[in-house]
């Protein structure tokens, strides 16, 4: 399953932060984040919970930006 979700993010620097923190997430196949259109791309594996998955996402970029954000 793939989704897309909005995020809030000061630099481009600190959108890749959050994508290598997404990435190393249990859960998540792939993730891309585009800086230019503030968007995060995320595939889940197979039978996880997207919504807990994406909780776990937000914590794990949080610590390393902490002024970022991700609209669930």
């Amino acid at each position: 399953m793939k989704k897309t979700y909005k995020i809030d993010v000061d630099c481009a620097n600190c959108a890749n932060l959050m994508e290598t923190e997404a990435r190393k997430t249990s859960g998540v196949k792939s993730a891309v984040v585009n800086f230019m259109t503030l968007k995060m791309k995320v595939e889940f594996d197979d039978g996880v919970d997207a919504a807990e998955v994406m909780s776990r996402v937000r914590e794990n970029c949080k610590r390393v930006e902490k002024d970022c954000d991700i609209f669930l």
